[in-house]
């Protein structure tokens, strides 16, 4: 079972690391082949990556945040993420029809 932590931003890295969360691999892009039944991946997936996630038998949390319109668009320090309320969040997501 890997943890895998899923982002490009350094912000989040740092915000994760703060916050005593541990990871086994992180990765800039996921490859969803590459999860196994029983991994965790935790980041800000497309919808359609988190549901290929958790249709491969792993968990997904998100790094949810209240993000202002004006924070959007650029790289987000750590201290940036903390106002904006980042949290993990554990979704299931799976695709109908």
């Amino acid at each position: 079972m890997t943890i895998w932590l899923v982002t490009r931003h350094p912000g989040a890295v740092e915000w994760a690391a703060r916050h005593g969360i541990q990871w086994d691999k992180h990765v800039a892009h996921l490859d969803p082949r590459e999860i196994a039944a029983g991994d965790t991946v935790i980041g800000s997936l497309p919808i359609n990556l988190a549901a290929e996630v958790c249709n491969r038998g792993a968990r997904y949390f998100n790094l949810s945040l209240n993000l202002p319109s004006h924070l959007r668009g650029r790289e987000l320090s750590v201290d940036e993420l903390e106002n904006c309320q980042a949290k993990l969040e554990e979704y299931y997501i799976r695709k109908i029809g």
